[in-house]
């Protein structure tokens, strides 16, 4: 290696943390960018959102979907998925790239940079993974007329009971609060969890991502009651991701939420008889 090549890596190295923050900020931006953009759909953000909930009834459209549609439906979980959890998941990136210069540091691993990339790529890929389930799941539900397949909200009031009662349900159960402990602490996740190398990254941020999937794949469900394009549901869930995940008490806040929503559920049936 030319001492060019190792001021360069050096200087990398320097500005490690600052260039990981700008990447994640930018992987973010471009997500929530496409996702407002309507995601390939070809449909305007507008129509598809709505702050009525139940949404309003209409007719349902039957649409026999192509591979195109298929693929376009993936891109738009996935890339959806990305802009409403890299935010929350910031935090255990940048630890992660830290804790493996400090073991650099005291000569436990070869010097080079760390392969946070690798950690990222796959806290991704249990996102896609999930992705593709509800790409899948989406065409069910459109496909027996429970969802539009233009607006993509609930076009029933008894279904929409039933995804909020179960998302409720389920923020109180262990399998919840396990899957929350897990992300509120990256310290001891690190820690327990951690592998040196490239391979170890991605198996490490696979795993991350698993139990990140674990603690929020019902709250993505709920999109498909109030609108999976619609943007006050998307930014809504954000935030709840946001703050379970990252404030002192985000804890209790989920067990709120679903209280809450057994609460919205009961409400809504209570007016539906």
């Amino acid at each position: 290696m030319t001492e060019r090549e190792l001021t360069v890596t050096e200087q990398l190295l320097k500005h490690e943390r600052r260039i990981l923050l700008i990447c994640l900020l930018l992987i973010s931006t471009l997500a929530w960018f496409w996702t407002l953009s309507g995601s390939g759909t070809g449909m305007s953000l507008s129509a598809m959102t709505t702050s009525a909930f139940p949404p309003p009834e209409m007719p349902a459209m039957l649409h026999n979907w192509t591979l195109a549609d298929v693929v376009i439906m993936l891109l738009m979980w996935w890339v959806m998925m990305i802009a409403m959890m890299v935010p929350s998941a910031g935090p255990m990136i940048l630890l992660y790239a830290r804790a493996y210069r400090h073991q650099q540091k005291l000569g436990r691993l070869p010097g080079a940079i760390a392969p946070t990339l690798m950690f990222a790529t796959g806290y991704l890929l249990a996102w896609l993974g999930f992705s593709l389930i509800a790409t899948v799941l989406h065409w069910f539900l459109e496909h027996i007329e429970l969802i539009h397949s233009m607006t993509m909200w609930s076009i029933n009031p008894l279904f929409s009971i039933m995804v909020l009662l179960v998302a409720g349900v389920y923020q109180l159960t262990p399998i919840k609060q396990s899957c929350l402990q897990h992300c509120r602490s990256p310290v001891s996740f690190i820690t327990e969890h951690f592998q040196p190398g490239a391979n170890g990254a991605i198996q490490m941020g696979l795993r991350h991502g698993l139990y990140c999937v674990g603690c929020c794949w019902v709250m993505m469900l709920l999109l498909f009651a109030g609108g999976v394009m619609n943007v006050l549901w998307i930014a809504a869930l954000t935030l709840v991701v946001v703050v379970e995940k990252l404030v002192p008490f985000g804890g209790h806040i989920a067990k709120l939420s679903g209280v809450l929503l057994i609460g919205c559920a009961i409400s809504l049936l209570i007016c539906c008889v």
